[in-house]
């Protein structure tokens, strides 16, 4: 099984283990919860066990651990969240889906028109742009030429290291060329007192948007949303890959537990997170998508000035936040900036981080260690 796997199945079952359940459905069972026990009976559930399931959105794991007051519930809005995520996937952020937003604001590159944006793309471009700004750079939404010339997610999940082409200099300077947050334009029209006018985006010729730095955060910030719209599901955690949301409480009134993957052996944590309510937890590493060749790993965090992977003393950031869309995209930047720099920027959202550097030392922002627990 190729890293990007490995790494998504040690993480799901170090979350299963710190919120003390076992995962109990298995990717592709539509049925959910506990099931038919041997006699054909449906098996009992206290109320203190939550409800489980996993499946696969934004190219990645999703596992979701619902407590709802029966199974219906908790498969209804399992069902819901998961076409909330598709639906975002395919209408809205995807690259690669000639059916979303960003394909065919992509598609008008050069345009002199350029791409009248729906208001929900139009406010996730304005938030990216921001960040870009504040992290000078480590954060930027318009690389994606340059991920694509590397391709490590794809050959990461699917190819292994075998064959890798390692993109030249000649051909990383004309995919550097045509990136660039600062060459980015959004125009706002002239709107009421009221509402905003609409939102035109340009992109240079050649330009191509990626939204992979912030998407999994954006999933987790509309789950945010969807959850706190209704009553029946009194907590959840929700992960999706490297990023993980809490949600209210469980039913003993026992804290949530979110445990940090160890850099050095996937299989296990380095420590662990106590949360409270609703929080986002977006973790960035360089073993998480990568490949090795000849010693050299290559992993899938670009730094936007060289277009290569970043060379940092850190392996890994984890950032705390209430928003998911930030936490995303600030962990990505943090990764980049290493941990003087990344602190900083943190600090200037009012986000705990935690970082982990190639030594092994961990370090954390003032506030995340109220929250972190060390195990190693």
């Amino acid at each position: 099984m190729k890293h990007f796997f490995w790494t998504m199945i040690y993480t799901l079952l170090a979350l299963a283990l710190c919120c003390g359940c076992s995962i109990q459905d298995r990717p592709g069972n539509a049925d959910g919860g506990q099931g038919d026990g041997a006699d054909g009976q449906q098996n009992v559930q206290s109320a203190d066990t939550p409800w489980q399931y996993v499946d696969t959105a934004m190219g990645t794991v999703v596992q979701q651990t619902v407590y709802a007051p029966d199974q219906e519930t908790a498969q209804a809005f399992s069902a819901q969240a998961m076409e909330l995520l598709w639906g975002l996937e395919q209408k809205e952020i995807s690259w690669r889906l000639d059916t979303s937003e960003v394909y065919r604001a992509n598609v008008t590159s050069g345009s002199e028109g350029g791409f009248l944006l729906s208001e929900e793309l139009a406010g996730l471009l304005e938030s990216g742009l921001e960040l870009s700004r504040r992290s000078e750079g480590a954060f930027d939404m318009t690389l994606g030429s340059v991920t694509r010339l590397w391709n490590i997610d794809e050959w990461a999940a699917e190819n292994g290291a075998e064959g890798f082409p390692i993109p030249s200099r000649e051909e990383l300077a004309g995919a550097l060329s045509v990136c660039g947050y600062e060459k980015l334009r959004l125009q706002r029209e002239a709107g009421d007192q009221e509402e905003k006018g609409q939102c035109r985006l340009f992109l240079p010729e050649g330009m191509q948007l990626d939204l992979g730095a912030i998407g999994k955060g954006l999933g987790l910030s509309e789950l945010t949303s969807m959850l706190e719209g209704q009553n029946a599901v009194t907590g959840a955690v929700i992960s999706l890959g490297g990023s993980i949301l809490t949600y209210g409480s469980k039913p003993d009134g026992s804290i949530w537990k979110v445990g940090i993957i160890d850099p050095f052996d996937k299989s296990s944590n380095i420590g662990i997170l106590s949360l409270e309510g609703q929080w986002c937890v977006s973790t960035s590493g360089d073993y998480e998508r990568y490949v090795e060749v000849d010693g050299v790993r290559y992993h899938h965090i670009l730094d936007p000035k060289t277009g290569t992977p970043a060379v940092s003393d850190v392996r890994g950031v984890t950032v705390l936040l209430k928003d998911g869309l930030l936490s995303d995209g600030l962990s990505t930047a943090c990764f980049i900036l290493g941990p003087e720099k990344g602190m900083a920027l943190a600090a200037e959202y009012g986000a705990e981080a935690l970082f982990i550097l190639s030594d092994g030392e961990v370090v954390l922002s003032e506030g995340m260690e109220q929250y972190y627990t060390a195990i190693r």
